[in-house]
């Protein structure tokens, strides 16, 4: 039996057609997507939760479907019709996409969203739940190394070898493009884990890569306000008061010929200068006698991460500059993360059977050793596939080297 079960049109436009016939009232679609249905009203609030629309035609011609918003019910991808559609009226279920669909007549109508394209490229990804199954049914049961297992402490270490696995080993890289707004920082996405790199783009969609500020600035996690001796003050509840940190309203309003970036070429390494405050800056930390300090040869801008109120903090000229962040996350936020590479399925059923048997009392260790070789192994394997080291890119990038590789 065939794996794929979606027809080209269900695929790539998230379409499937139906023909009344004045009987029928249940129309089961075989969509791999589940169909979410919050209302059938565009009135009510919970419309905006469906992931699909539903149109009528009695001609089926383009331009002739219109939005179904008669009531009717979804259970199991099957939609339920109050009364039957009459004899060859023509229904088609529409997931949301990017570009709305082929059947709303206006704009409203229109199905738009990107459960299509969440779609794309499924067939390489397994489900969590699925993997657990397949765990289930060829590691779990009588005569195997586990005898009985809660699928519970499954899920659980199947959940933490997918997060430790989406750190260094999956494709778990995401981006996000934003606008640098007039206040210079940017709330943290709401799945970040780690920074990959940031980047500002041109009008030509080139990435300037961002560099983080390291001994530049920084960002104070507490910023107390003092009395005249210095001693923090307190609130009420005898809670430290917490102001806005001058430190970063400094490096946001500073003048960016004084950031220590590649301008300081026309600066004299070993001499005294004034910044725009008049006071004594000495140059000499930043910039030896024979140049700058390359990691501050810059001049895209500078980041800088804001632990306290989880932002980003970026360098004044970058304001309203276009940017992508690029991050990691666990692969355990939203549904759509929670999907393993098919390469990467052997490796995670080595590590939950590893973690299975390693945490379980009176076990041989000579066993528990044996499975964690097999799970570094395979964990290695799985890093060797997912690099998805091709020779032609290598001897594209080697071509005019000092070396002709031959191919």
């Amino acid at each position: 039996m065939s794996l794929i079960t979606e027809t080209n049109q269900q695929y790539y436009q998230g379409a499937q057609g139906f023909r009344g016939d004045n009987a029928t009232v249940d129309f089961k679609t075989t969509f791999d997507t589940s169909l979410i249905l919050g209302s059938f009203d565009p009135n009510d609030i919970n419309y905006a939760l469906n992931n699909f629309k539903l149109y009528t035609s009695s001609t089926g011609l383009p331009g002739s479907y219109s939005e179904y918003v008669t009531e009717f019910s979804v259970v199991d991808n099957a939609i339920t019709f109050l009364a039957a559609p009459a004899t060859g009226l023509y229904i088609v279920v529409q997931l949301k996409k990017l570009d709305g669909g082929l059947y709303g007549s206006t704009e409203s109508e229109k199905a738009y969203g990107q459960v299509v394209e969440d779609n794309y490229g499924g067939y390489s990804y397994i489900t969590l739940h699925d993997a657990i199954d397949n765990f289930m049914v060829g590691y779990v049961g009588e005569g195997k190394l586990i005898q009985k297992a809660k699928k519970s402490d499954i899920l659980f270490f199947a959940k933490r070898g997918l997060q430790e696995f989406s750190y260094d080993t999956l494709k778990s890289i995401k981006s996000a493009e934003l606008t640098i707004p007039v206040s210079l920082t940017l709330a943290l996405p709401q799945d970040y884990v780690n920074y990959v790199k940031c980047s500002w783009v041109d009008q030509s969609g080139v990435l300037h890569p961002i560099y983080p500020t390291n001994n530049l600035t920084t960002s104070p996690y507490y910023t107390q306000i003092q009395d005249s001796k210095g001693v923090p003050t307190q609130d009420n509840f005898g809670s430290d008061i917490e102001g806005t940190s001058i430190t970063q309203e400094r490096w946001h309003s500073n003048n960016r010929g004084n950031l220590l970036n590649s301008d300081l070429s026309g600066i004299s390494d070993f001499s005294l200068n004034w910044n725009q405050n008049g006071e004594w800056i000495n140059y000499q930390n930043f910039g030896q006698l024979y140049g700058i300090d390359p990691q501050y040869a810059n001049m895209n801008g500078y980041f800088n991460l804001n632990e306290r109120e989880g932002k980003m903090s970026f360098s004044s000229h970058l304001v309203n500059r276009l940017i992508v962040l690029e991050y990691i996350s666990d692969g355990l936020a939203y549904d759509t993360d929670t999907r393993i590479p098919k390469m990467a399925e052997e490796a995670l059923y080595a590590h939950i059977l590893h973690a299975v048997i390693s945490t379980r009392a009176n076990q041989p260790e000579y066993v528990v050793q044996r499975l964690r070789r097999e799970r570094s192994a395979k964990l290695r394997n799985t890093k060797i596939r997912l690099s998805n080291i091709k020779t032609d890119e290598i001897t594209q990038v080697m071509r005019g080297k000092s070396k002709w590789i031959k191919h």
